[in-house]
């Protein structure tokens, strides 16, 4: 078969026939889990649930930033409802990639004490305006937001092409609205908390006023149309939103919990204190570009003046496939670096399928691959520190097929644990999910729960 389909279809790109002579074709994550699953000693729990943060769009606090990764608030909720009555007191709460701030929201709503720690600097003042601004008079914000100046100073990136992103009159608009807010000049700590919801506010609606979606990947749609008033009228609903959720959070909620954003990256960071649950979603094995995804909100609210500032950032972060090929040339030359036998033999199948194929998208694969558990174990090892005893360290995260290699990730994630002192409690398959080169093998979304004896 495999003869016929290189002979007959020579018009077929290289990358539709590794496809088809695939051997993972109709294959499954399971399955090919089994060597590892043996040597670790356990099994995996099927217990199935709506993990995604999609839901998150209709709950208050949650839905002033949209985001297309990690996971729901619904899903943290279960979490606490599940382990808070463990502790002698109310567990403190920590997650190490606060993202767009599920966990200390969540947490926040639930009056339990919680810290987040958030590298991309866009995400960090998303997490910190959701957790900081619950004392804002709905009022204030409505007046301040209506009586903005409409003086056009401020203006779009130039280094994002937002000629390109925006149409003329809409980027028009936008520029209007940016001058307002930049125009309001805070004097006290709770105008400062009023900009930071107006910027918000102002991101939240960028994607939607262009002619990009996301999806999950940022890019380009041809379909989409978007009229000159779109900036508005998605900017005073936002604020009208903000209204509502702060007139809810304030009737329901007057007393919130003790919580904390750093700006720090999670490999190198000390923690202050312990936690007694971590809660998180590390960034998946070949998962998005979240400094890519995320450019026109970095550009527009001045987190990266340049190309080469949002590359710093993304060299910093723990690693995904579309890395400097610099960084991990660095990375390969290091002697000082994690490693096992598990590791060691992944690698050596994904250099000898790419050099099988004789043509893949990252010939430095392997190395890129080795970075990621590198990475993964400084986090590990400095939150498990920080852990208290009989706490749980719980890890949403996603496996992956790479160059027809099955990459365990999550076993791989609980065996760095185990090596770092911490028990398995448990793994639990939530979903399952497709791999992007081979559309029929089977791959898996998993709820790592780790705990501190």
């Amino acid at each position: 078969m495999a003869a016929f389909q290189l002979t007959y279809f020579p018009e077929l790109t290289a990358r539709q026939r590794n496809i088809i002579l695939s051997p993972k074709i109709n294959g499954t994550a399971y399955v090919d889990s089994l060597p590892y699953l043996e040597e670790l000693g356990i099994n995996l729990v099927d217990y199935r649930q709506p993990i995604q943060f999609l839901p998150n769009t209709n709950e208050a606090i949650h839905r002033w930033s949209p985001y297309v990764q990690g996971f729901s608030a619904k899903f943290v909720q279960r979490i606490l409802d599940m382990y808070k009555q463990d502790y002698k007191n109310s567990p403190v709460v920590l997650d190490p990639f606060a993202g767009s701030g599920t966990v200390l929201v969540q947490s926040k709503l639930n009056n339990i004490e919680v810290y987040g720690v958030e590298l991309n600097p866009l995400l960090h003042f998303v997490t910190q305006t959701k957790i900081n601004t619950w004392g804002v008079r709905p009022g204030t914000l409505i007046s301040i937001a209506q009586g903005l100046s409409q003086v056009k100073i401020s203006h779009a990136p130039e280094f994002l092409k937002s000629s390109n992103q925006f149409n003329s009159q809409v980027l028009n608009n936008l520029e209007i609205i940016k001058s307002g807010v930049d125009n309001f000049i805070p004097v006290n700590e709770l105008d400062w908390q009023i900009k930071n919801l107006l910027l918000l506010a102002f991101s939240a609606i960028l994607i939607d006023c262009s002619n990009l979606k996301r999806s999950p990947c940022l890019g380009y749609c041809r379909k989409k149309i978007v009229s000159e008033e779109t900036p508005f009228k998605l900017f005073n609903l936002k604020i009208k939103e903000m209204v509502n959720d702060l007139e809810y959070i304030q009737r329901n909620y007057p007393k919130p919990s003790k919580s904390d954003v750093f700006l720090e990256n999670s490999m190198n960071f000390i923690h202050p204190r312990s936690y007694d649950l971590i809660i998180t979603s590390p960034p998946y094995m070949n998962g998005l570009d979240y400094v890519i995804n995320y450019k026109i909100e970095m550009g527009w609210l001045g987190f990266a003046d340049n190309h080469k500032q949002l590359k710093k950032v993304k060299d910093e972060m723990v690693v995904c496939d579309n890395v400097s090929k610099g960084l991990i040339r660095n990375f390969a030359d290091q002697d000082r670096r994690y490693t096992n036998n598990w590791l060691e033999n992944i690698k050596e199948h994904i250099y000898q399928n790419i050099e099988r194929r004789g043509n893949y998208r990252r010939k430095d694969m392997p190395e890129i691959v080795h970075k990621y558990f590198d990475d993964m174990y400084k986090v590990m090892k400095l939150v498990g520190q920080a852990l208290n005893p009989g706490g749980r360290f719980i890890l949403v995260v996603g496996d992956s097929l790479i160059a027809d290699v099955y990459l365990p990730t999550d076993l791989l994630l609980a065996r760095i644990g185990k090596e770092l002192g911490l028990s398995i409690e448990k793994i639990e398959v939530a979903r399952n999910r497709r791999s992007g080169q081979v559309r029929s093998y089977k791959l898996r979304e998993t709820i790592i729960t780790l705990r501190k004896e």
